[in-house]
């Protein structure tokens, strides 16, 4: 009885010697890290931003600067934002000139010279230096203008009774006022044969 013991005690001894060798060491651990790498790197990978993206919140884009383009000039006289002017007077035809009458008669009126100056809707005129005296010629065309009524032939006596309503500033029902200044044509001997009124808008 106590030898088939001990046989049977070798028999275990040696089976267990067998099997320990044909197990080997457990790689188990070694071989699933590679997997679990992997599997880090398939879905990590996609969710990571690149490095480079930009962090603006979607849907809330940067805003554009905020600074208008400098406005272009206007090219008048003056700031940006006034009106166009006109400064340049078309020459006048030879005998031509354009006087202010400080006072009148039927044969004839005292006068200014004039010079242009800049105006929004055209060149104005202004007086300067002194009185003039001028004589009517004999038969001498005179005519009203206004941008409010009709062009009038009159008279020297009716054009020397408009001229001192005027400069009085005492206008009178029949012709409006301008602003003063008339062309006037004159001959060789410096009497003037025609003179119109400027009219004024």
């Amino acid at each position: 009885m106590t030898h088939r013991r001990m046989l049977t005690a070798a028999i275990a001894a040696a089976a267990a010697v067998v099997g320990l060798a044909a197990c080997g060491p457990d790689n188990s651990s070694e071989s699933a890290a590679p997997a679990s790498t992997a599997a880090v790197a398939a879905t990590g990978g996609a969710s990571a931003a690149p490095s480079g993206a930009p962090t603006t919140t979607p849907g809330k884009a940067s805003k554009a600067p905020s600074k208008a383009p400098t406005k272009a000039g206007s090219g008048t006289p003056g700031t940006d934002g006034e009106p166009e002017q006109f400064c340049d007077a078309a020459a006048l035809p030879a005998g031509h000139k354009i006087v202010f009458p400080s006072k009148a008669t039927a044969t004839g009126m005292s006068a200014k010279d004039s010079e242009p100056r800049c105006g929004v809707n055209d060149v104005m005129f202004a007086p300067v230096g002194a009185d003039k005296a001028y004589q009517f010629a004999a038969g001498v065309k005179a005519q009203l203008r206004s941008v409010m009524v009709p062009p009038k032939d009159v008279n020297a006596a009716e054009l020397a009774t408009h001229i001192t309503e005027c400069v009085a500033h005492k206008e009178k029902p029949g012709y409006p006022c301008t602003d003063g200044d008339y062309e006037i044509t004159v001959d060789a001997a410096g009497k003037i044969t025609e003179i119109l009124e400027r009219p004024h808008s």
